[in-house]
C-alpha cells in the first residue's frame, strides 16, 4: 500500500519530542484535512490513542501515522517536514495536489476538492 503522507526524519524527531513532552508516547500521529480557511481546506495534525476502522496506518522513523481513507486521495504524495531558522521553527506541508493556497500557508484546495472557503 502506498503511503499518502511522508514524514521526514526532521519532522519525526520533532514529533517524538512533542510526544515525550505531552506524555503521548505510543500514540499515533494523525494527519488530516478539514474544511475551512480562505482557500477552502486546511491541514490538521494531532495525537490519537487508537486507529479507527476508516484509517490507513503507516510507520516512518518510528512514528505511527494515521490518515483517514477519505483524506488519503487529497494528501497523496504530501511531505511533512520540520524547518528550523533564526526566526524559529515549524512544520511545513508540501502537497502536490494543492492547486491554490493562501498567505496563511495552511489553507489550500485541490482540483477535485475545493472545500468551503472562509475569511482569513
Amino acid at each position: 500500500m502506498a503511503q499518502a503522507v511522508v514524514i521526514t526524519e526532521a519532522a519525526s524527531f520533532q514529533v517524538k519530542e512533542m510526544m515525550r513532552h505531552n506524555e503521548e508516547e505510543g500514540s499515533f500521529l494523525r494527519v488530516a484535512v478539514k474544511g475551512g480557511g480562505c482557500s477552502g481546506l486546511t491541514y490538521g495534525m494531532g495525537f490519537e490513542k487508537e486507529q479507527g476502522p476508516e484509517d490507513e496506518q503507516y510507520e516512518q522513523f518510528g512514528i505511527k501515522v494515521l490518515v483517514a481513507k477519505e483524506d488519503a486521495g487529497i494528501l497523496n504524495g504530501t511531505v511533512v517536514d520540520y524547518k528550523q531558522s533564526l526566526m524559529g521553527g515549524g512544520f511545513t506541508i508540501e502537497n502536490p495536489n494543492a492547486i491554490a493556497s493562501c498567505g496563511c500557508g495552511t489553507s489550500f484546495r485541490t482540483a477535485k476538492k475545493a472545500g468551503t472557503p472562509e475569511s482569513c
